[in-house]
């Protein structure tokens, strides 16, 4: 069963299997209140102090991010519009758009927390993300024909 430690205390989950009903509701919220006491017993605070956030540096932080978006995002236009003849454009960008950022993109927090879950590495999640990125790299290179002089009717 998945348990969690905060500080020396360590908190197993209630089994969903062997607890029904009632039961089941107050052994969940029995958990929620020995996390909650055991995390204000580390000195974990109920809210964060909006007194200390380094606001110039979370604008900064999400500037920075909306920028790195931007440079994918342009030229992911540009090569969808160069690669299909206008007679099947719409269907042909927006079906693999669709597939890689509703699947592959949609799914990785699932995936991730799965994988974190499963092998009880918190950083393990990460491999998804980095394995996919690998994949369309690879299969950019091989299977992207070059558009440079292609006529884009």
């Amino acid at each position: 069963m998945a348990t969690i430690k905060i500080g020396d205390t360590v908190l197993a989950a209630p089994d969903p299997n062997t607890v029904t009903g009632d039961d089941r509701k107050a052994a969940i919220t029995k958990f929620q209140d020995d996390a909650k006491a055991a995390l204000k017993a580390v000195g974990y605070p109920d809210k964060a102090d909006p007194a200390t956030v380094n606001k110039p540096m979370l604008i900064a932080i999400l500037t920075l991010m909306v920028i790195y978006v931007t440079m994918v995002y342009g030229p992911i236009a540009a090569l969808l519009v160069e690669l299909f003849p206008t007679n099947i454009r719409y269907t042909s960008m927006s079906l693999p758009y669709h597939i890689g950022n509703g699947w592959f993109g949609g799914f990785l927090p699932t995936t991730s927390f799965a994988m974190v879950a499963a092998t009880g590495d918190i950083y393990y999640g990460l491999w998804y993300p980095v394995v996919v990125a690998a994949a369309t790299f690879v299969l950019g290179l091989l299977f992207l024909p070059e558009t440079f002089k292609r006529t884009i009717d």
